[in-house]
């Protein structure tokens, strides 16, 4: 994906797997300094005792397939991966185009999209509203030739790369999309970025938060790939959950991008590849595939029950 805050433009992975631990063990010896272990005659009325965390579930997105035969070997590290439904962002064609039967076959769940308008498509003379209506009905169309019917896998994510507050033609745009999916038995998600923007006098924004505030959309996929809380390109069996990603609501996050952006991954930069990107493990057949990195509530995203955030 192409994704660029408004105010900044966004740059975009082999593991390195001793990094990796040494960040860990880091995170480790820091909650044992902040919160030292109680001891003591009265150390049990101090201890609290937690439940274990809930299961979150590592997947991954990319604009290339990655080929049926690199399958199998990515089905031993990821859970899900993401589909689109037309050209991913700066691409002319798609090539996950007639593959959901191969994902299938190799067990994979499925985090379905479709790529957005830029503002720059949504001005005047162009009628933003227009433009929704017709994509909404081009999503949902795609969806049903690929096999994805409403009520089986029935969350569609529309794809916005810009992030900071949303303008009102993007809103527009966002509604009627969602609306126009929803009716069509689908639900309408979002791809947002989930970081803070500054918008002055010691504001900030989030676009997760503004779209939720002044759009009906019901499933976030929120992007935050800033280190912390990312843990970088990380192939972790039980990676952070999208809670920590900066939007509590959300139910998808994607914490590590392809390229990386030097200017948030520099505490988690040596679990890069040295060219910086995320590349699919070694004992695959992925080969150089650029990858984005996404922990889920569910091991198949768009058919989780919908969390209506409030």
């Amino acid at each position: 994906m192409i994704r660029y805050e408004r105010w900044a433009l966004r740059e975009k992975p082999r593991i390195n797997v001793a990094a990796v631990e040494v960040l860990l063990r880091s995170a480790a010896i820091a909650a044992v300094l902040v919160f030292p272990l109680a001891t003591g005659p009265n150390a049990a009325s101090r201890t609290q005792v937690e439940s274990p965390p809930a299961q979150s579930y590592l997947g991954f997105d990319a604009n290339d397939y990655p080929g049926d035969n690199a399958l199998p070997g990515l089905r031993r590290t990821f859970t899900f991966s993401g589909y689109w439904l037309n050209p991913p962002p700066g691409a002319k064609t798609n090539s996950w185009i007639g593959k959901r039967a191969e994902l299938l076959k190799n067990g994979f769940g499925f985090l379905i999209l479709f790529n957005g308008r830029p503002s720059r498509e949504l001005q005047p003379p162009v009628d933003p509203r227009d433009l929704g209506a017709r994509d909404a009905e081009i999503a949902v169309a795609a969806a049903q030739r690929e096999g994805f019917s409403a009520g089986t896998s029935k969350v569609i994510y529309l794809d916005i790369e810009e992030g900071g507050r949303m303008l009102p033609a993007q809103l527009s745009y966002i509604r009627v999309w969602s609306e126009r999916v929803a009716s069509s038995g689908f639900a309408a998600g979002v791809y947002c970025s989930g970081m803070k923007v500054k918008e002055g006098k010691g504001q900030t924004i989030t676009t997760a938060t503004d779209i939720h505030d002044r759009a009906p959309v019901t499933a976030y996929f929120v992007y935050n790939d800033a280190c912390p809380p990312s843990p970088g390109c990380a192939y972790l069996k039980n990676p952070p959950p999208p809670s920590a990603s900066g939007f509590s609501g959300a139910l998808v996050w994607q914490f590590a991008q392809s390229p990386r952006r030097r200017n948030y991954t520099g505490p988690c930069s040596a679990t890069y590849n040295s060219d910086g990107n995320c590349y699919p493990p070694v004992d695959t057949a992925g080969g150089h595939i650029l990858l984005d990195l996404d922990s889920s509530v569910s091991p198949d995203p768009s058919s989780a029950a919908i969390r209506v955030v409030k």
